[in-house]
């Protein structure tokens, strides 16, 4: 059985992400809480626009030092 491969969160991308946007969204979630998005490069901008002018963008970091991190 083989990890399937993450991808972009973007609405109707099935390209390989890249990148973590950990968000949260302080009316609902804790401070310390974390969801997140992936991101390929094509897409990596505009949902880190659309996050941070809600005001929940907390991060930006390449999926391989997010997981080395035990994201």
């Amino acid at each position: 059985m083989s990890e399937e491969t993450p991808i972009c969160s973007a609405k109707g991308c099935r390209v390989d992400a890249v990148w973590v946007l950990a968000w949260n969204n302080p009316k609902i979630h804790t401070p310390e809480r974390r969801k997140t998005w992936l991101a390929c490069e094509e897409h990596r901008e505009h949902l880190s626009q659309f996050l941070g002018v809600r005001g929940f963008l907390k991060d930006v970091v390449l999926l391989k030092e997010w997981d080395e991190l035990g994201g």
